[in-house]
């Protein structure tokens, strides 16, 4: 198939064009950078356009009128930028998607729109405050596609606008499939891991995620940042996992992705904030720092001082994946300490190549 990919050239559009041309697809992939495609840039084919879709020059009609699916990946998709320029997160994630939606509906052509688990927002736990008998039970924090309500914060916590943005963006896909004028398929990623999740925070300006944050500190020989005491928990799933469920959902068996939405995530995974800084601090001392180096500290810190005024997290968040299991027979196979050691040594060996 001929594909197009907006944002190839980020963390999860870079491992899926890499993966759509080894499965033998043609993909024309648009982005503001190039930086993490260097190594399939010359691929016979591959199409690459280095710029911003909001562009005067990018033809958003032509580009999509040629190819058969389309994969949409393009979104503000940083912490900092949800509180610093909530603006910007709205008319990126909302209105330019949205672009491309609308385009896909006049050409008739396939849309595979990467949405967040941040729709699902908070727990009930989080919620209610207390309210709630067992408040640790799981069962309270796993999220299914067809039947979790959104539980988001209030106006005053405006990092929100991004879950608002991608929630909107998901019921204006799913009011034009109703009225029979769009084929489509919805991804909510689960927190993936992988080489070349993001930049150190060192190399480029913003906030990423904590990973990065986590690694920067290793490097650098100072404590781990945890914000709010890195109470809130996340299930990790390594991008080679994900990346294989999405080629299943771009291969669309029968057409079982049609119209559907996937959870893509490994709900073993489950850790709280500070365990994965302990798990990355041990395995730091372990395979990277020198001989007698010892275990990292942390360091608490408030969310408001870290990102700014207004800023609100999720507190738990489980991936139902049984849609995924039963329509496409995937499974995430990837422990969080292994995917943790190959994601840390891509950033160590990294390093170190540059000195």
């Amino acid at each position: 198939m001929k594909i197009l990919c907006f944002g190839a050239g980020g963390f999860i559009g870079s491992h899926l064009s890499q993966r759509l041309l080894a499965d033998g697809h043609s993909v024309i992939g648009l982005d503001t950078h190039a930086d993490k495609v260097q190594d399939i840039i010359g691929h016979a084919r591959l199409t690459f356009f280095e710029k911003d879709i909001r562009a005067d020059e990018v033809d958003l009609d032509r580009l999509i009128q040629e190819a058969e699916v389309v994969v949409d990946l393009i979104a503000h998709a940083n912490p900092g930028a949800y509180v610093g320029r909530p603006l910007d997160v709205f008319r990126l994630n909302f209105m330019e998607n949205l672009r491309i939606a609308e385009a896909c509906v006049r050409h008739g052509r396939r849309l595979i729109q990467f949405s967040s688990c941040e729709v699902y927002g908070k727990t009930p736990v989080a919620s209610l405050r207390g309210v709630l008998p067992d408040p640790d039970n799981p069962a309270y924090a796993t999220f299914a596609e067809e039947t979790s309500d959104f539980i988001l914060g209030p106006l005053n916590k405006h990092r929100w606008i991004y879950a608002c943005a991608k929630q909107l963006l998901e019921r204006v896909l799913h009011a034009y499939g109703l009225e029979g004028k769009l084929n489509f398929t919805i991804i909510r990623p689960f927190n993936f891991i992988g080489p070349k999740i993001d930049y150190l925070p060192s190399e480029a300006p913003g906030i990423p995620r904590v990973f990065s944050f986590f690694m920067e500190a290793l490097l650098q020989g100072r404590p781990l940042p945890l914000v709010d005491g890195g109470r809130h928990r996340r299930c990790y799933c390594y991008i080679a996992d994900a990346i294989d469920c999405v080629s299943r959902i771009v291969a669309n068996p029968r057409g079982a992705c049609d119209g559907q939405v996937f959870n893509v995530g490994a709900p073993a995974n489950e850790t709280s904030i500070r365990d994965l800084a302990t798990l990355m601090g041990r395995i730091y001392v372990e395979q990277f720092a020198p001989p007698g180096a010892p275990l990292p500290g942390t360091e608490d810190v408030p969310a408001g001082r870290f990102y700014g005024r207004g800023y609100e997290d999720s507190d738990r968040r489980i991936p139902d994946i049984s849609k995924a299991r039963s329509l496409l027979g995937w499974e995430p196979k990837t422990g969080l300490r292994e995917m943790l050691e190959i994601t840390m040594a891509y950033y160590v060996n990294g390093r170190r190549s540059k000195r």
